[in-house]
C-alpha cells in the first residue's frame, strides 16, 4: 500500500546488456547457458551466484521469513530463487513459485485491462469517469477543477481521495470495504485536489478504473481479469484475489515490521474485497518474471498479445509529471529516467507482504522481488541489478597456472569490527561480499590472483594496493586470509 515503487539513482543499473538466449535457471544456483557469447554467460552466472548469496544472508541479518526473487532477461527468466520459509512453523522452504500478497503491483493488470478497451474504443481515457460510472460523483467542492478522468485516475493526478473512506489498513482486521460499500460512500468524500495539478497517489482511483472494467465490459472484474490476461499470458500462480485455501501452504503467511526486540509479528490473512483492482491480487515472482518478459517480448515483435505493441508503449512514457519535475508516471506504470535508462514498473505493500517489480525495456531486464514482511524489496531488486552490472563491467583478470579460485571462497570472521563477509569468484579473481550491505555492489574492491596463495587489492578505480596472503592447513585447505598483517579466519565454504 505505501511502498510506491521507490526508483533511487542506483536504479541505473539496469541498464546492463546481458547475455543473449539466456536458459531459464529455475530454483537453482544461477546456470545460465548462451552459445552467442560464453563470456556474457559466465558473467552473469557470477553475478547471479552473488546475488543469490546476498539475498538470503541479508534477509537473515533483517530476520525476514521470506524472500523470493527472480530475473527475467528477454523472453527468458534466467534465474529463481526462494529463501527461508513460508509458513508459521518456518519448515515450508520458499521458492520462486511461492505466492504473495503484490499488493499495488494489482494496478499493472487493472491498468491492462482498461487498455483493452481503449483499444476496442469502449473508453476514452480523457472522459469524465463519471461518463462510465454515474455513482462515482465525489461531494461538491468549491475549487475550480478540470473533470477527473481515467487518465487522470492511471497517473495519479486526478485529485482523488488516497483511500475509500474505510480504515482497511488497521489491523488487525483490516476491514476492507465491499464494492457496494465503496459506492454508497463514495459522494460524501470530496477531491483532495483539483484534478491535475498534484500528485497524489491513489488506491481509489485505480479501484474506479477497476470498477469501468466491469462496467464497460459486462463482466465481473476477476472474470475478465482471469480470461483476458492472466490466461493467455500463462500466469497461472496470479489471481485477482487471495488464495486462503493456500495460506501457510503455497501461499506465504504474513509478518508485520520489526520491534525493537527482534521479532516480527504475525499478521492476520486479510481479504481485499472491493479494492481488489488496487491491491487485491497475489502472485508468485516466477509469474512476474514471465509478466516482465511479455512486455519485452511484445515491444521486440510488434505482435499483438493482449495488447497492441504502441498501447504498451503509451502506457510506458510519461503522461504525468508533478510541477518539481520529480515524479512522474504513465498509464498505470511508475516510469522514471535513472541515468539515461527508462526504468518502469511497480511497488506493493500491504499487511504482512511487500514486492517490487522494476523493468528496463529497451535492455529488456527485469527484477522481481516479494517477501512475506514489512521491509524494503526494492533495495533487494536495486542490488541483484548492481552486482549483474557490476560484474558485466568487470575487466577479467588473467588466469595464473597452479590457482583455483575455488580454494579462497568462503565464509570469513569480521569480528569485532564488521560482520562476517566473504570471498566470492569475480572475474577471474575474488571480491568481497558484505551480507548485510544495503548495496552490495558499492566500491567492489577485488583480488587478483598472483600465484603460491597470493593476492593483490585492486581498487574500484583499478589502483593496486597491498598484499593479500592466505593461510593453509596441514591439510591444504584455505583456513584464514592476511591483510596488514591481520588474519580473518575462514569459517566455512560457500
Amino acid at each position: 500500500m505505501k511502498a510506491l515503487f521507490k526508483v533511487g539513482a542506483a536504479l541505473a543499473v539496469l541498464g546492463m546488456v546481458v547475455p543473449a538466449q539466456a536458459q531459464p535457471g529455475g530454483d537453482d544456483p544461477a546456470t545460465v547457458q548462451s552459445a552467442a557469447d560464453p563470456a556474457k554467460a559466465a558473467a552473469m552466472a557470477e553475478a547471479l551466484q552473488a546475488a543469490e548469496l546476498w539475498v538470503d544472508a541479508w534477509r537473515q541479518y533483517r530476520k525476514i521469513p521470506a524472500i523470493s526473487a527472480a530475473v527475467a532477461q528477454g523472453d527468458a527468466t534466467v534465474w529463481a530463487k526462494g529463501f527461508g520459509a513460508t509458513d508459521r512453523a518456518r519448515r515450508m522452504p520458499a521458492t520462486a513459485d511461492t505466492i504473495y500478497s503484490i499488493c499495488s503491483v494489482s494496478k499493472l493488470f487493472t491498468a491492462i485491462a482498461l487498455m483493452q478497451q481503449w483499444e476496442q474504443g469502449k473508453v476514452a481515457l480523457d472522459a469524465p469517469v463519471t461518463q462510465y460510472l454515474p455513482w462515482a460523483k465525489l461531494a461538491d467542492d468549491p475549487r475550480e477543477s478540470v473533470p477527473i478522468t481515467l487518465r487522470g485516475a492511471l497517473t495519479h493526478s486526478a485529485g482523488l481521495p488516497r483511500e475509500a473512506d474505510f480504515p482497511y489498513w488497521t489491523g488487525p482486521g483490516f476491514p476492507f470495504p465491499s464494492q457496494d460499500q465503496i459506492r454508497a460512500r463514495i459522494g460524501s468524500q470530496a477531491p483532495l485536489y483539483p484534478a491535475e495539478t498534484t500528485w497524489q497517489y491513489s488506491n481509489l482511483g485505480l479501484t474506479l478504473v477497476g470498477e469501468t472494467v466491469e462496467a464497460v465490459s459486462g463482466l465481473p472484474y476477476a472474470d475478465y481479469v482471469q480470461a483476458n490476461i492472466l490466461a493467455p499470458l500463462g500466469l497461472k500462480d496470479t489471481r485477482p484475489a487471495i488464495p486462503a485455501a493456500l495460506y501457510g501452504k503455497q501461499m506465504a503467511v504474513g509478518w508485520g515490521a520489526l520491534t525493537t526486540e527482534g521479532t516480527r509479528p504475525d499478521v492476520r490473512l486479510f481479504d481485499p474485497a472491493g479494492i481488489t483492482p488496487a491491491a487485491g491480487f497475489s502472485a508468485s515472482v516466477a509469474d512476474l518474471a514471465r509478466f516482465a518478459s511479455w512486455t519485452f517480448r511484445l515491444a521486440k515483435t510488434g505482435n499483438p498479445e493482449v495488447l497492441r505493441a504502441s498501447t504498451l508503449r503509451e502506457m510506458q512514457r510519461v503522461h504525468y509529471i508533478s510541477p518539481d519535475w520529480k515524479t512522474s508516471w504513465g498509464l498505470g506504470f511508475a516510469v522514471r529516467d535513472e541515468g539515461g535508462t527508462t526504468v518502469v514498473g511497480h511497488g506493493g505493500s500491504c499487511p504482512g507482504y511487500r514486492t517490487a517489480l522494476m523493468m528496463a525495456p529497451k535492455e529488456e531486464l527485469g527484477v522481481a522481488v516479494a517477501m512475506n514482511a514489512m521491509d524494503d524489496p526494492d533495495l533487494i531488486a536495486r542490488g541483484i541489478a548492481a552486482l549483474i552490472k557490476a560484474r558485466g563491467a568487470a575487466t577479467t583478470f588473467d588466469a595464473v597456472e597452479g590457482v583455483t579460485l575455488e580454494d579462497y571462497t568462503g565464509v570469513y570472521d569480521g569480528q569485532p569490527w564488521n560482520s562476517d563477509f566473504m570471498l566470492i569468484p569475480w572475474a577471474g579473481g575474488l571480491t568481497w561480499l558484505q551480507p548485510d550491505a544495503d548495496n552490495p555492489a558499492s566500491g567492489m574492491w577485488r583480488l587478483k590472483p598472483l600465484g603460491k596463495d597470493s593476492f593483490r587489492v585492486v581498487t574500484d578505480k583499478g589502483e593496486e594496493r597491498e598484499l593479500v596472503m592466505f593461510e593453509r592447513d596441514a591439510t591444504g585447505k584455505v583456513v584464514a586470509s592476511i591483510q596488514h598483517s591481520n588474519r580473518n579466519p575462514r569459517l566455512r565454504g560457500l
